[in-house]
């Protein structure tokens, strides 16, 4: 049984949108920045939806028309459906919806909802005009493992049938926080969530936004309680940072005490997932750099990323038909992909409610 999505609670004063151009690596180029639930409303064609059944949940970024799209797995256990379809070089180059899902690989089968949703409204690829009838919708997506906190609930199809429909409503969801797939997400030793973010160019012309579910072994918070993302952005209370630090090693999943002899909490119960989608027009090949530099973004805001426990995987998509851009434009779409997948992982954080156990920052500051 599903449950109804809760208000988002975005712990970042409005005050600090000020403080993210000094943090962002596109602010030399006059970028204009966005954080928060609705940094994904309003993108033609685009659109978000979120559902959750007991500790889990799953994110659905629709695009039901198709958009161009390309992936980028640095991870070290990644969990993963399609991904190899986006390779560059391979012959199916749009994806009609993108998947982020709790539930470790169990979570792979919203994506069969999904799909067969898709598939009932007639959307999808048509595989030759002589068969109408016969449409593939194309549905990458990937999963975090949150099976240990709270109840170990199982994503199924349905739940992510109910993700797409409500992508597709009238009324999107545009919340950030502990729901859809960032539902049962912890970011080192606090909650996590799913967060967004939007960047824009100075004239703009060009704009990236970012969701992202974070459920990383790596830390979100520094050795002063600060966020990596955003050092000058809320704080842990020093007496909630020492209980931290008591259970936690620099604020990651690795327990100072493990359960026991050989055992620790980083063992595969990570992976920070996300997307990231723009307007310009991008080449498959141009759209893959965007995916590649997105984890730059990652590395800023989660420290260490990119582990052996860990399944980062971003995915990227243009709404723009793929006619290619020049090589000074993609550098500054680089630079702006990586600052909307830092700022939404300091959503994603910032957003979070406590859960299973586990307190968010905004209970801890």
């Amino acid at each position: 049984m599903t449950e109804s999505l809760p208000e988002p609670a975005n712990a970042l004063n409005p005050d600090l949108q000020s403080l993210l151009p000094r943090h962002a690596s596109s602010t030399p180029f006059g970028s204009c920045f966005e954080i928060g639930p609705g940094s994904l409303s309003g993108i033609d064609g685009i659109s978000l939806g979120h559902a959750s059944a007991g500790d889990t949940g799953v994110t659905v970024i629709a695009a039901p028309s198709g958009a161009v799209a390309a992936v980028d797995v640095r991870g070290g256990g990644p969990g993963t459906r399609e991904t190899d379809l986006l390779a560059p070089e391979n012959t199916v180059e749009r994806a009609h919806a993108i998947v982020l899902s709790g539930g470790s690989a169990f979570g792979l089968a919203t994506a069969d909802g999904v799909m067969r949703a898709l598939r009932e409204r007639g959307l999808g690829f048509e595989v030759t005009p002589s068969r109408p009838d016969v449409i593939v919708p194309i549905v990458p997506g990937a999963v975090i493992f949150d099976l240990l906190l709270g109840e170990p609930t199982v994503p199924t199809a349905d739940l992510g049938r109910e993700a797409l429909n409500r992508a597709l409503s009238d009324g999107p969801d545009t919340a950030s926080g502990s729901i859809g797939g960032g539902t049962g997400a912890m970011a080192g030793a606090i909650k996590g969530g799913f967060g967004q973010a939007r960047v824009t160019s100075a004239d703009g012309k060009y704009w990236v936004a970012a969701g992202m579910v974070v459920n990383s072994f790596g830390a979100v918070i520094d050795a002063e309680g600060r966020l990596f993302g955003l050092p000058e952005g809320p704080q842990v209370s020093p007496q909630s940072l020492q209980s931290l630090d008591k259970v936690f090693v620099g604020r990651s999943k690795v327990l100072v005490e493990p359960a026991s002899a050989g055992q620790t909490s980083a063992s595969v119960r990570n992976t920070t997932i996300g997307c990231v989608i723009t307007n310009a027009p991008l080449s498959a090949p141009q759209l893959k750099r965007l995916a590649m530099t997105g984890h730059d973004g990652l590395a800023r805001a989660i420290r260490p990323a990119h582990a052996p426990m860990d399944g980062d995987t971003l995915f990227a998509l243009s709404t723009a038909e793929p006619e290619g851009a020049t090589p000074e434009v993609v550098a500054l779409l680089s630079a702006m992909t990586a600052d909307a997948v830092q700022f939404a992982i300091v959503d994603a954080v910032a957003s979070a409610t406590g859960r299973g156990g586990v307190a968010s920052m905004g209970e801890l500051e």
